[in-house]
Formats: C-alpha cells, sequence, structure tokens
C-alpha cells in the first residue's frame, strides 16, 4: 500500500512537471527509509528546518 501511495504522489508531482522529490524522514522510521531507497530515493544534505536535526533523513528522488 505504501508504495503504491508513494507512486501515485510521483506521478502527481510529473504532472506538474516537477523534475525531482525531496522528502524528510526520521532515521528511528527505518521501515520508511527503506521503502524510499527501494523507490529509488538517494539521501541527500539535510536542508531548510531539518538542518540541524540530528534525526532528520532527507531523500531525493529524480523522477524520470
Amino acid at each position: 500500500m505504501a508504495s503504491q501511495v508513494l507512486n501515485e504522489l510521483e506521478s502527481w508531482a510529473k504532472s506538474l512537471h516537477f523534475s525531482a522529490c525531496i522528502l524528510e524522514t526520521s532515521f528511528k522510521l527505518e521501515n520508511a527509509i527503506a521503502l524510499y531507497k527501494k523507490s529509488g530515493y538517494t539521501i541527500i544534505e539535510r536542508y531548510g528546518q531539518y538542518k540541524n536535526v540530528e534525526s532528520s533523513v532527507c531523500m531525493k528522488k529524480i523522477l524520470k
């Protein structure tokens, strides 16, 4: 179910002509991180309000 929701969100972003998706999660949410990695997301530097939040994991996927 989570993969389907993520795929729909990515499709919506593509339809709005976005070239990438960026997200934030917690390092404690190992299942979420695994899902995002499986879906092609890579870990990036923390950004914005998450920059100094040690528990944050930020990820990005280029949409094709």
